[in-house]
């Protein structure tokens, strides 16, 4: 799908030097990337202390038994 932005060429040609992409397209579609997933990343941050845990779970002892199955 074609697209006409109106974007700095200052930024698209930083952009194209810093990650070494060829295209400007590469180079936006890369910040594209980037971005979605920070913002996912931000997403998930909120969520933090959201969780309530049962008390009486042991996460050391869920590890170790998932390292001796691996093992198997």
């Amino acid at each position: 799908m074609a697209t006409n932005l109106a974007i700095d060429e200052g930024l698209i040609e930083a952009a194209q030097q810093i990650g070494h992409h060829v295209t400007k397209k590469a180079a936006v579609t890369a910040a594209l990337n980037e971005y979605i997933s920070r913002r996912k990343q931000l997403e998930i941050l909120e969520l933090s202390g959201t969780i309530d845990y049962e008390p009486g779970y042991d996460y050391k002892k869920v590890r170790k038994l998932d390292r001796i199955e691996a093992e198997k």
